[in-house]
């Protein structure tokens, strides 16, 4: 006889219940409320993360944990094996839209927020290894940033990190949103913002979906408008950096600026 497929539903916990603890109550009621063999499961995934780190579980293991304050009640297992089946690794679980994660049965709103507040964590803490530091002297933690935050992204994103006399980054900002393989790109928009923030230097960064960072024609040519645009107006452009799925094109290392 054939099993019917696993089925998963959220139930969020009261953040308040009468006047008990706001934090550890009804966690603990959730856990009264597990069986047995799904408490020493979570159990054992907690034991052993704390004692051998990340590199004690397989991804699938990480993303049950995330799972766990999404839905207190139930085995996840079955569903991070689905979502780790539907997008390919955890790097794609986390960076996936909300309407895709949203598309796969079991997932509403509370895994949607567990996922999208793991992806915020990882990308402030990328984003706090280059922001107001050189950055051609953290070139290596650049380029992590931009992987953390770009390289898993279904619609190509275009972004600017404004620099000062120092080369010290003082900003970064998306500029514009795009589809599976374009994104507008406005010179003099760019060049406004630069002025608005009093940036002496410009380091051009967008993803290409595909995963193959070769730029075409049309990233040269805005590539090549925006650096004239801006030696008229006496501000750089360092580089032009396309993001890929494993790796990335520099323009300056390539040649192409």
């Amino acid at each position: 006889m054939d099993r019917a497929a696993p089925s998963f539903s959220e139930r969020a916990l009261p953040l308040f219940s009468g006047k008990t603890a706001p934090d550890a109550q009804p966690a603990a009621a959730a856990q009264r409320k597990l069986p047995s063999y799904l408490k020493d499961h979570r159990q054992r995934l907690r034991e052993r993360f704390l004692g051998g780190g990340s590199s004690a579980l397989q991804d699938y293991e990480l993303l049950e944990m995330v799972l766990f304050q999404a839905i207190p009640r139930q085995d996840v297992k079955p569903l991070a094996n689905q979502l780790m089946a539907e997008f390919g690794d955890l790097s794609r679980v986390i960076a996936a839209s909300p309407a895709r994660l949203r598309s796969v049965k079991g997932v509403g709103d509370s895994v949607v927020t567990q996922l999208k507040l793991v992806e915020a964590c990882a990308q402030r803490m990328a984003r706090a290894r280059v922001i107001n530091r050189p950055v051609l002297a953290s070139w290596n933690a650049v380029l992590d940033y931009c992987h953390t935050t770009m390289s898993h992204r279904e619609t190509e994103q275009f972004r600017i990190l404004f620099l000062d006399r120092k080369n010290v980054l003082i900003a970064d900002e998306t500029q514009a949103e795009g589809t599976v393989d374009h994104v507008p790109v406005y010179p003099r928009e760019v060049m406004r913002r630069a002025l608005d923030l009093n940036a002496s230097a410009l380091i051009l960064v967008h993803n290409h979906p595909s995963g193959d960072p070769t730029p075409s024609q049309a990233d040269i040519a805005m590539t090549d408008t925006i650096r004239t645009v801006g030696e008229a107006l006496s501000i750089t452009l360092h580089d032009h950096i396309v993001i890929g799925k494993s790796c990335e094109l520099s323009f300056r290392s390539e040649g192409l600026l």
